[in-house]
C-alpha cells in the first residue's frame, strides 16, 4: 500500500473484511443449512474436513447473500442518512467471525461517525433509519420465503433418515429416545409475534416447516435471525439505534432512567441461576468470579465505585433469592451475560447530549413509536436453542 492515501487504505481494509464476511458466513450457511461442516469431529478433538468441496460451499450462499443484504441496507440506511444531514461518516465495515459449529459467520456490520452529530432531530434521523431500513429489507426477504416455500418433501433431501416415516415424521424423531439414538443436536428456532403472523398469513400449512427445522430454509433462516437483530439494535439504550430514538422521543433524562432500567433487567434475567445452592464446593471460586462480571459490567450505568459495587451485589442477591425460592426458573441464555458486557463497555448505557436541543416533529415521533413497535414484534429472547443429545 505504498504511496496510497488513507482513504484508500480504508478502502481496502473494507473490501478486504466485506470479502471475508461472504466467506465466512457463506461456510456457516452451509453448516446450518446443509450440514455441511468445513470441521470434522472425533474422539481426539475436532479439525478441518479436508473433503469439503467448492459445492458444499455453494450451498451457503442463499443464506449468506440474504443475511448480507438485510445487513447492508440497515447499514446503508445509517450512512445515506448521515450523508444526507452533511455529517462526516464511512461505509461499511463488516465484521467476519470465524465460523464455528453454531455461529453465523459474522458480528455484523458498522460505520464510523467523524464528527459529532450537533442536533436531537439529526442524531434520532441517522439512528433510527438502519432499522428501519433493514426491517423492510427482512420483511422482503421472509414474504418471498413464505411464499415461495418448496414441497414438504425438501426435507428429505437435508434428512434422509426421516423419509422411512413419511410426512409424518414429526411424531417420530423428535421423540428423546429417537434422538438420543441419533446423537447429534436438536436446533430450535424460537418465535416472535411477527413471524408468526406473516407465517400464518402467507405461507401454505402443508408446506410450512416444523419448527425443528426453519435452519435448513435459507430464506427464512436469514429473515428470522435479521428480525432479532433489529430488536436487538432497538432496545433503548445507551447509543444503540434504539437509545438514539428513545433519546430524541422522551429527552436525556427519561432516556436514562429507561436505558438503565432494561440495562440491569438484561443483566439480572442474563446470569439467572448462574449462583446456586447446587454448586457445592465451585462456589468458592464462581461466587467472586461472578461478583467481578457483575461489578465490571455495572461500570456502564455510569455510578461511582461504590454504588456500582452495591448494585452488582443486590442483583446476585435478588437472584440467589429467586432462585431459591423457584428451584425450576430459567433466565436468559448464557450468550446475554456476554451481549450486556459489551454493551456496557464499547456502547454504555447514558446518551451523550446533543449540542442543540429541539423537539422532534410529530411525523418523527410516529416514526420513533413504530420502531418501539418493531422491537415488540421481532424480539425473541431465544432465537435459537441448540439441545444437545
Amino acid at each position: 500500500m505504498v504511496g496510497m492515501g488513507k482513504e484508500s487504505k480504508i478502502r481496502i481494509i473494507q473490501l478486504v473484511l466485506l470479502f471475508a464476511t461472504i466467506i465466512t458466513t457463506t461456510i456457516a450457511g452451509a453448516e446450518w443449512i446443509f450440514g455441511k461442516s468445513i470441521y470434522v469431529f472425533s474422539q481426539d478433538g475436532m479439525g478441518i474436513n479436508l473433503e469439503y468441496t467448492i459445492s458444499d460451499f455453494a450451498t451457503g450462499l442463499p443464506f449468506s447473500m440474504s443475511f448480507l443484504f438485510i445487513l447492508s441496507v440497515h447499514e446503508f440506511g445509517h450512512y445515506l442518512t448521515a450523508r444526507y444531514h452533511q455529517i462526516k461518516t464511512s461505509l461499511p465495515y463488516y465484521i467476519p467471525l470465524p465460523p464455528f459449529p453454531f455461529l453465523i459467520g459474522t458480528l455484523g456490520a458498522l460505520i464510523r461517525i467523524r464528527e459529532r452529530i450537533p442536533t436531537t432531530t439529526k442524531n434520532f434521523d441517522i439512528g433510527i433509519a438502519g432499522p428501519l431500513a433493514g426491517f423492510v429489507a427482512a420483511l422482503i426477504i421472509l414474504i418471498y420465503g413464505l411464499i415461495n416455500l418448496p414441497p414438504p418433501e425438501y426435507i428429505f433431501s437435508i434428512h434422509p433418515e426421516y423419509q422411512q416415516f413419511g410426512l409424518d415424521y414429526a411424531s417420530h424423531v423428535y421423540t428423546p429416545d429417537y434422538l438420543a439414538k441419533v446423537g447429534g443436536a436438536d436446533i430450535l428456532m424460537g418465535n416472535n409475534l411477527l413471524f408468526k403472523m406473516l407465517a400464518n398469513l402467507l405461507a401454505d400449512p402443508l408446506r410450512m416447516p416444523n419448527v425443528h427445522e426453519i435452519v435448513h430454509y435459507p430464506l427464512l433462516f436469514a429473515g428470522f435471525l435479521s428480525l432479532f437483530f433489529t430488536a436487538l439494535n432497538l432496545l433503548p439504550i445507551g447509543q444503540l439505534d434504539g437509545g438514539h430514538i428513545t433519546y430524541g422521543l422522551f429527552g436525556k433524562k427519561v432516556h436514562r432512567w429507561i436505558a438503565s432500567s432494561f440495562f440491569l433487567v438484561i443483566i439480572f434475567f442474563a446470569g439467572l441461576g448462574a449462583i446456586n445452592p447446587g454448586l457445592g464446593d465451585s462456589m468458592i471460586w464462581k461466587l467472586p468470579l461472578y461478583l467481578a462480571f457483575l461489578y465490571f459490567t455495572c461500570q456502564g450505568l455510569g455510578f461511582d465505585s461504590q454504588s456500582t459495587l452495591i448494585t452488582g451485589l443486590t442483583i446476585l442477591l435478588l437472584q440467589y433469592l429467586l432462585v431459591i425460592q423457584f428451584p425450576t426458573v430459567t433466565g436468559l441464555p448464557p450468550v446475554y451475560m456476554l451481549f450486556v458486557f459489551l454493551l456496557s463497555k464499547l456502547v454504555g448505557v447514558r446518551h451523550p447530549g446533543a449540542e442543540v436541543e429541539e423537539p422532534l416533529s410529530v411525523e418523527r415521533k410516529i416514526l420513533g413509536w413504530l420502531a418501539l413497535v418493531i422491537l415488540v414484534l421481532c424480539f425473541t429472547p431465544t432465537p435459537i436453542d441448540v439441545i444437545p443429545h
